[in-house]
């Protein structure tokens, strides 16, 4: 893997996962956001948890945001969901997601895999946080990157 997180994924393809925020963000007023770096310096979950951190995702009204957080030099991925959604998932949500997402990226489909995990989360917020009249997007769908 040669390239740079800012590279990883072509223009068409950052265009794809941004539609599928954007689709799976349409029913619900939860909020999703994907971050790309090179490296993760120790556990994953730490890692994710400070960028999510960073990226302000602990700050949605309803504390219903999610992060998919991606190291590409290393191989390593996490899913990070706020204590409001975290309320509503059965035990096994995240590693499931994780799990079908891992099935792609083991065939290097990583654009694939990221829109799979991005509308299965869609899916489930839909249930628990259904879409509302006055719903604002408080968080930016770009893929947001790590330093290269």
């Amino acid at each position: 893997m040669g390239k740079s997180a800012r590279s990883f994924f072509s223009k068409e393809q950052q265009e794809d996962i941004k539609q599928a925020i954007l689709n799976a963000e349409l029913d619900t007023s939860g909020e999703i956001r994907v971050h790309i770096e090179n490296v993760c310096d120790g556990d994953v979950m730490n890692r994710g948890a400070y960028i999510f951190k960073t990226l302000k995702i602990n700050k949605t009204e309803l504390r219903n945001g999610v992060l998919f957080y991606l190291a590409i030099k290393n191989r390593k991925f996490a899913i990070i969901g706020d204590e409001g959604i975290n309320k509503a998932v059965p035990e096994n949500f995240w590693e499931e997601i994780k799990a079908r997402m891992l099935n792609y990226f083991r065939e290097a489909e990583f654009t694939e895999g990221l829109i799979e995990g991005i509308t299965d989360i869609g899916r489930y917020l839909k249930k628990h946080y259904p879409y509302q009249t006055d719903d604002v997007n408080e968080l930016p769908d770009e893929i947001s990157f790590g330093k290269d």
